[in-house]
C-alpha cells in the first residue's frame, strides 16, 4: 500500500488498521431477502441518515450474528428451538448453534421474522477496522507499507463464507484508495541492534519478523537472528521463502528452523523445533536475546509459552518454579514480547 501524501508513518512492530467494506453480493442478498429496495434511509455509523445499501456496505457488520438480532428472530419467528436457545439455562448451546452460521442463514431459515429497515439496522454491530501486523521496514520500503494477509474462505452449512477484510484486500480493493491508519505497538519493538533476536512466527505470524529483519539489514545491526517458522506444507506455505533463503545465505539470518505439519505423517510444529534446540536456545537467552512471538493466541502462543518454560527447565537445569521466575524476569526486562491475536 502506497503511503505518499497520507502523512502516515510507522515503525517496525506497528500494525496497520484497515477499514474494509462488505461484499456487495452479500449486501444484495440481504436486501432481497428482507424485501428492501436499498434506498431506505437508516442511521449510518455516525448517526447521519444514509441509504441502507450504503450502511450495509460500509457501516455495519453483516455476517456474524449479534445476540440482539438472534433474540429478535427467535421472538418474531415463534420458533421453539430458537426461543430455547436464548433462555438463561441454555448453557452455551447458543454459541454451538451459531458456529458457522451468519445473519443471512437465520433470515432465509425463518421468513416469518420480518423487519423494517430501521428495526433491522439497530440490531447490527458497527463495522470495525481490522489490524494487521506490518511486514515491512520503512527503511527498506520508503513510502510503502506491506501486509501479509491470509485470505479467509470456507464452507459451512452449505454456503461459501469469506472473511470480510481479507477478501476486501484480495478481491475488492483493486487499485483504489484503501482507508488505513497506523496502530502504534510500542510493546512490540525489536531489541537493541547488537542484541540477539529469537523470532517465533508461524503462518502469517512471520509478518513483523520480515520487518525486523529488513530493519536490521538496513541499519547494519550486528545482533544475531534466529527465526522459527512453520505452516502446513513446505511447497505451498513457505511465505517469503526466497527472501528468507537470501537472508540466510548472506548471514543476516543466522538460524532458520522450519516446521511443516502436513509434509509427513506426524505433525511437526514450531514448539517442537524449539525443544529440539533447547540447549542453543537457552544459550541465546543467556546471551541477552529477546524472544518474540507473533500469531495465533488461542493455541500456538500457549504451546510456544509452554515450550519456552520446558526449554528453560531442560537446558537451564531449573525447577518449574525457577523456570517460571526466569521467564517472568524476561518479561520484566521486555525481552519476551508477543503480538498475538
Amino acid at each position: 500500500i502506497a503511503l505518499e501524501g497520507s502523512d502516515l508513518a510507522y515503525e517496525v512492530g506497528d500494525a496497520l488498521g484497515v477499514v474494509p467494506t462488505n461484499d456487495p453480493a452479500l449486501v444484495a442478498e440481504l436486501l432481497a431477502t428482507l424485501g428492501f429496495t436499498g434506498e431506505e434511509a437508516v442511521p449510518g455509523k455516525d448517526g447521519a441518515p444514509c441509504p441502507i445499501r450504503s450502511a450495509l456496505l460500509g457501516h455495519y457488520e453483516i455476517a456474524r450474528v449479534p445476540q440482539p438480532f438472534f433474540a429478535a428472530v427467535a421472538e418474531r419467528s415463534g420458533d421453539d428451538r430458537l426461543m430455547s436457545l436464548v433462555l438463561p439455562e441454555a448453557n452455551g448451546e447458543l454459541g454451538k448453534f451459531l458456529h458457522g452460521r451468519e445473519i443471512i442463514d437465520l433470515l432465509l431459515a425463518h421468513p416469518k421474522a420480518t423487519f423494517s429497515p430501521a428495526e433491522f439496522i439497530v440490531l447490527l454491530k458497527k463495522l470495525q477496522p481490522r489490524l494487521y501486523s506490518i511486514s515491512s521496514s520503512p527503511k527498506a520500503h520508503p513510502g510503502q507499507v506491506h501486509l501479509t494477509v491470509g485470505v479467509v474462505r470456507y464452507d459451512s452449512h452449505g454456503r461459501k463464507r469469506a472473511g470480510v477484510c481479507s477478501t476486501f484486500l484480495a478481491e475488492r480493493a483493486d487499485d483504489s484508495a484503501v482507508p488505513v491508519f497506523v496502530h502504534q505497538n510500542t510493546g512490540f519493538r525489536p531489541p537493541a541492534p547488537d542484541k540477539p533476536l529469537i523470532m517465533v512466527g508461524p503462518g502469517t505470524g512471520i509478518a513483523p519478523f520480515r520487518a525486523y529483519l529488513e530493519e536490521r539489514k538496513a541499519t547494519g545491526a550486528k545482533g544475531r537472528n534466529w527465526l522459527f517458522f512453520g505452516d502446513q506444507k513446505s511447497t505451498t506455505d513457505f511465505l517469503y521463502q526466497d527472501e528468507m533463503s537470501a537472508l540466510r545465505k548472506d548471514g543476516l539470518l543466522n538460524r532458520l528452523d522450519l516446521a511443516w505439519s502436513r509434509d509427513q505423517s506426524e505433525k511437526v510444529y514450531v514448539q517442537q523445533r524449539m525443544l529440539e534446540n533447547a540447549k542453543e536456545l537457552f544459550a541465546w537467552l543467556e546471551d541477552g536475546a529477546g524472544f518474540y512471538v507473533c500469531g495465533d493466541a488461542s493455541r500456538m502462543a500457549k504451546d510456544v509459552d509452554l515450550a519456552l518454560h520446558q526449554v528453560v527447565e531442560k537446558a537451564g537445569g531449573k525447577t518449574p518454579e525457577q523456570a517460571a521466575d526466569y521467564i517472568k524476569k524476561l518479561k520484566a526486562e521486555k525481552r519476551y514480547q508477543r503480538d498475538v491475536y
